[in-house]
């Protein structure tokens, strides 16, 4: 227990009065009063048993209290304790108990066997306290708290020392426990960083170490720091193995576990193939950087490393160095892996690297040297391995691009600029090549991926379109029955293709793009395509016309055309058909307006009537077999159908709207009529089939009702007659079962008794066995241990004759009688007797004196 007393002079003060009513107080044993004399000013102790009569001029200051008793192994501290004589007595000046003020008295069980009082001004520290145990491997930090002479050493007020264990702890005044100290295991491959708080000799290694040196502790075992030590951290020893080392680095000059003197700031690595036995335990000046872990290459593989360490253990800095597999080797200190593990480039025959060099160098090709200068580019052709050395800059792998007969790539020479199409061949590029990109619009490349011949611009903006390989020839699949132009910005000439056939483009060409009138009626830009439909195909239109009489239709028209050209015509016309763009919607306004002109020369009676002729007239002419030729572009249009005829009026659409509803409700007023009087007939049917049907089921149920009471009549009867037999067989069995349970318990205690009497008679003839058994032990145990008493006595006395021997033993039997013969001889005496009367005489030995001396 931790204590500390100060050394400042207490001031006693007045105790305080206690009123007690009574003058007679009766003290049990071991208790004891303090009575002050107010004539004298003293203060007394009285100890029962006892009966203490209070006089006037006496007062009890404190009442009744139980005597401090020290259990064996407890201790207690007192404050201002009394002055004892040698016998331990208290002393008394001017009648009052002299005391030790300001100081303290610790009272241990074995010197204060009785229970003691307190005397007026003493004062209880620290209660009856166990007395603590020092386990083993353990130790109390103690420090003095004042000068003393503890055994052979000289203690000095502030001094720290150990007290180890196991032990009891006893307390004393002139120290404080100021902590417990527990000893650490050190394992195996582990030690324990130590640091001297300040100068001291250590007396395990027997070295002086300085304040604020630091070793390390290795012995297994425990280990239990001293005052001087400070345990700074546990040090566990780190494994390696073939893939892993250590590094280190030095935070002080000093020489390491393998002999080599190492300076600050230094770094290098611990492998396994430097230790003996795998593993490596850091010095106190050895910080642990890192765990380096081996680089290990196949033969496929290589790597590049910045700052190669040489063989004097020097890097070149900002150098690096090709390091090619087979092999396993680690990053020394201050070497760095440029990217990662790289794979050997594997080259077929199909394959090349384009080389560029970042430095000058010379490199033997095919036992030819060849100079190679900074910024120079060349090729490296497969089949082969090639691993790049450091000097080159692999720009990018290449590999030969096969191309079919309808396939080809765009290529530009970066020395001349030039740009030239390759198709039909397997083809390299050259070191001064590179692959062109062929940029088009946007609107051409949704065209380009579009399967349809035509593309509207609502339908392009939701088409997904992959993406092209702006490098390859652009090609077009030009329909059957179409034709497609393509311009050359370079000659500023075109050419146009009829399909089926593959256009492939070259870099300076483009695809002409057509835009046409679409929708009903026709409006302008609403079909984009690069080819052109030659027909015979259709096209519709809606065109509002208005005859004499000022009546407005709306009249939907269909055209069947075509272009009148071959595939043998000549370049002019192939040009011709090209010549305009929305041909679509160029002919629609033509037709249109023939249609209107011609309807509004007729009243409405007799265009109702004659529609058909008065339009094709409108657009054929007088003669309906020619067909309409437009000269521009060669089109064709060879037939108009009315596919309807609306008027635009609201009053005309009415009175056709109200003649058509007549004719239906007269239709419709025949079929409600017909159809009543068919659903009167099945009502009839149906009512009368209801009628036969309710009858057939009540008599169904009268006959049901009938059974149901006959079977409960039968189940009634049959429920009382099984009633009564369950109750008749329940009562039987009940009186079987009580009759049989009652043998079975008679046959039951008849066992329990059986078994309780065989378990007794076992019993005892057990406790008789186990006590023949142990009286045959004991009369043995006796026996051997009397025979062995009798050889031990007799082998003491054998080693004692030995010890002794004969000649001494026989000196012995012979020194008294010898002597007693010679005193006689001495006194003149031939022989005598003295006796007293009370003394027995051995007469014996003094015959044999008498004979003797005859």
């Amino acid at each position: 227990m931790s204590y500390r007393y100060g050394r400042h002079r207490q001031v006693q003060k007045q105790p305080a009065v206690i009123k007690v009513p009574d003058r007679v107080i009766r003290l049990p044993p071991f208790h004891y009063i303090h009575v002050l004399d107010s004539n004298r000013n003293i203060t007394d102790v009285e100890i029962g048993p006892n009966s203490f009569i209070r006089k006037d001029h006496q007062q009890v200051v404190k009442e009744p209290s139980l005597m401090t008793t020290i259990p064996p192994r407890h201790y207690c501290v007192v404050g201002n304790p009394c002055v004892r004589d040698k016998e331990g007595k208290p002393i008394y000046v001017d009648g009052q108990v002299k005391l030790n003020h300001g100081v303290s008295e610790v009272r241990l069980s074995t010197e204060w066997l009785e229970p003691f009082p307190l005397y007026p001004g003493e004062q209880l520290l620290i209660d009856v306290t166990v007395l603590e145990i020092i386990p083993p491997n353990t130790a109390f930090l103690l420090q003095a708290n004042q000068d003393f002479q503890d055994g052979q050493d000289i203690r000095l007020a502030g001094d720290q020392w150990l007290i180890h264990g196991p032990r009891t702890f006893i307390p004393r005044i002139e120290y404080t426990k100021l902590e417990s100290v527990e000893s650490i295991t050190v394992e195996v491959n582990t030690a324990l960083r130590i640091r001297a708080k300040y100068k001291f000799f250590d007396k395990r290694k027997q070295v002086e170490r300085k304040a604020g040196e630091e070793w390390l502790y290795k012995d297994p075992g425990s280990f239990l720091p001293e005052v001087e030590e400070e345990v700074k951290e546990v040090v566990k020893a780190r494994i390696l193995t073939e893939k892993k080392a250590l590094q280190l680095l030095a935070e002080h000059t000093f020489t390491d576990v393998y002999g080599k003197l190492r300076k600050a700031g230094e770094e290098w690595l611990v492998t396994k193939e430097m230790t003996s036995s795998s593993l490596h335990l850091p010095d106190v000046y050895e910080m642990v950087v890192k765990d380096v872990h081996a680089i290990t290459l196949t033969k496929l593989q290589y790597c590049i490393v910045m700052n190669p360490v040489q063989d004097n253990g020097l890097p070149r800095w900002e150098t690096k160095e090709v390091r090619k597999g087979e092999c396993s080797f680690f990053l020394q200190p201050g070497e760095k892996l440029v990217g990662s593990i790289q794979e050997v480039k594997i080259l077929g025959e199909d394959d090349a690297l384009l080389i560029k060099a970042i430095e000058g160098f010379t490199e033997t090709i095919d036992n030819e040297t060849k100079k190679r200068s900074p910024g120079e580019l060349w090729m490296v052709y497969g089949p082969r391995q090639f691993v790049p050395p450091v000097e080159i800059e692999i720009i990018e792998p290449r590999k030969k691009i096969p191309l079919d007969q309808n396939e080809g790539i765009y290529i530009r020479n970066v020395e001349t600029g030039k740009v030239s199409t390759i198709r039909g061949e397997s083809y390299m590029l050259k070191p001064n090549e590179v692959l062109w990109e062929k940029e088009l619009s946007p609107l051409c490349e949704r065209l380009l991926v579009s399967s349809a011949a035509y593309l509207g611009l609502e339908e392009q903006k939701n088409c997904f379109t992959p993406r092209r390989i702006k490098h390859k020839a652009v090609t077009y699949r030009v329909p059957h029955n179409a034709a497609v132009q393509v311009y050359d910005y370079k000659t500023r000439k075109s050419r146009v293709i009829f399909g089926p056939e593959m256009v492939m483009l070259e870099p300076e060409e483009q695809l002409s793009i057509m835009t046409l009138s679409g929708g009903i009626p026709k409006r302008p830009g609403q079909i984009v395509s690069f080819c052109l439909q030659l027909g015979p195909d259709f096209m519709r239109d809606k065109v509002i016309v208005e005859t004499s009489d000022h009546a407005q239709l709306q009249l939907k028209l269909s055209y069947n055309w075509k272009f009148r050209i071959s595939k043998d015509c000549d370049e002019k016309e192939r040009h011709q058909i090209f010549s305009v763009r929305d041909f679509v919607g160029d002919t629609c306004k033509n037709i249109a307006a023939r249609v209107r002109g011609k309807v509004a020369s007729v009243p409405f009676e007799e265009f109702h009537k004659n529609s058909c002729e008065l339009i094709r007239q409108a657009v054929f002419g007088k003669h309906f077999g020619k067909a309409l030729l437009f000269s521009d572009n060669l089109l064709v249009v060879e037939n108009v159908d009315i596919q309807s005829v609306e008027p635009v009026e609201q009053r005309t659409r009415d009175a056709l709207q109200k003649s058509v509803q007549l004719a239906i409700e007269i239709a419709t007023s025949s079929q409600e009529a017909l159809a009543h009087h068919e659903a009167l007939k099945e009502e009839e049917i149906a009512g009368g089939a209801m009628q036969r049907q309710k009858i057939q089921g009540q008599v169904e149920a009268e006959g049901e009702r009938k059974s149901l009471v006959t079977l409960k009549a039968k189940t009634a009867s049959l429920r009382a007659i099984g009633k009564a037999q369950a109750d008749a067989q329940a009562e039987a069995d009940a009186a079987i079962i009580q009759a049989k349970c009652g043998v079975e318990q008679a046959k039951k205690q008849a066992e329990a008794h059986k078994i309780k009497s065989e378990a007794r008679l076992a019993h005892m003839r057990l406790k008789n066995q186990q006590d023949l058994h142990f009286r045959n032990e004991e009369a043995k145990l006796e026996i051997l241990k009397a025979t062995e008493e009798c050889k031990i006595e007799s082998e003491k006395f054998e080693k004692i004759v030995k010890a002794i021997g004969t000649d001494t033993i026989e000196a012995i039997a012979s020194a008294g009688p010898r002597m007693q013969a010679e005193l006689l001889n001495g006194l003149g005496l031939e022989g005598f007797l003295v006796t007293d009367g009370t003394s027995p005489i051995n007469l014996f030995n003094t015959a044999s004196g008498l004979v003797g001396s005859q």
